[in-house]
């Protein structure tokens, strides 16, 4: 196999860098399956990792980045995998550890791939990702924890966001009434077509000093995290569920013990990367049919491997929308 193309990313006197390079089969990272990339995407936590924003989130250098890939299988030591099968691979290690999706060619562990259901296609399953998995994971879980479209508002903080756009489609199309809160006054209109039926300006939350505010929200999707996570522990209603995915506003959660004894909040943690796979397989079959975003076209769009550096700035710098799917071959 001659050298592909791929973003990798060095550690260059100490500081994070990442570039388009040449790289070939047996400098990837070992793997027991290979699969050549047709497209990849970027989360946040991309552009904390090839910026070093956010700290050393790689873990090795040089790695290509990108933590979501899918594509066609060429080669497989395992049984479970044969050429020309089509997969997804998200999590677990990939482009932190082990090199990602922003490479023509990727090997992994057989353990880490997702048959790519029926009626999805390789763009569908990037376009959702590791977002659109965190989603589905949070639907799934709250729904576990005995949400109900009956019983009230659903809240979706850092309503802009990938996570957050594709979790306001999949709740609508289940029919839960969802408000939306966002600090881009300009994305109201975006915010009500995939499904919101309320928009809530940050500006406007009043975010009180009590250890419990008014009840409001039956649920609340949170990927922001820090002041506002605590605010929402204040606001929910009684036996109100509230699913953790994101510290967009910070790592810290100062708040107290009441919300929960006295109203019988649960504050349910999110953790996509090691999802048990039968789990994870489950979510991901949900994504094909009942949680498939009735937007996803609108929320997506297309990168080459070139624009991911000006696409990382942006997304640090909270200028971008929806969910970017980068073209790879």
């Amino acid at each position: 196999m001659e050298r592909f193309k791929a973003y990798r990313i060095f550690l260059d006197d100490n500081k994070v860098a990442g570039r388009v390079t040449d790289v070939a089969l047996d400098e990837l990272s070992a793997g027991t399956v290979v699969f050549r990339t047709r497209y990849s995407s970027v989360n946040y936590k991309d552009a904390l990792a090839a910026t070093g924003a956010g700290g050393k989130i790689i873990r090795k250098y040089p790695l290509n980045a990108g933590i979501d890939a899918a594509g066609t299988v060429v080669s497989s030591d395992d049984a479970r995998f044969r050429p020309g099968d089509e997969v997804i691979c998200t999590s677990y290690d990939f482009g932190v550890a082990h090199d990602g999706g922003y490479s023509e060619y990727c090997r992994v562990p057989a353990e880490w791939l997702v048959p790519l259901p029926p009626s999805l296609t390789l763009f569908d399953a990037m376009a959702l990702g590791t977002a659109g998995y965190t989603a589905g994971l949070a639907v799934c879980l709250l729904e576990q924890n005995e949400m109900q479209s009956k019983n009230g508002k659903v809240l979706v903080n850092g309503a802009t966001g990938g996570v957050a756009t594709l979790a306001i489609d999949m709740l609508a199309g289940l029919g839960y009434p969802v408000t939306a809160l966002t600090g881009k006054d300009a994305e109201h209109e975006f915010l009500r077509q995939l499904g919101a039926t309320e928009v809530l300006p940050r500006p406007k939350i009043d975010p009180g000093s009590r250890p419990l505010e008014k009840a409001l929200w039956a649920a609340a999707f949170d990927s922001v995290g820090g002041e506002q996570l605590a605010w929402l522990t204040r606001t929910m209603q009684p036996g109100g569920l509230i699913a953790s995915f994101g510290n967009a506003g910070g790592i810290e959660l100062k708040t107290t013990v009441l919300p929960f004894i006295l109203r019988g909040v649960r504050l349910i943690g999110v953790d996509s990367a090691y999802t048990p796979m039968p789990l994870r397989r489950r979510v991901w079959e949900r994504l094909a049919t009942d949680l498939k975003p009735r937007h996803l076209g609108d929320i997506a769009f297309t990168l080459a491997l070139d624009d991911l550096p000006g696409h990382f700035e942006k997304m640090l710098k909270a200028g971008s929308r929806g969910r970017a799917v980068v073209r790879i071959s």
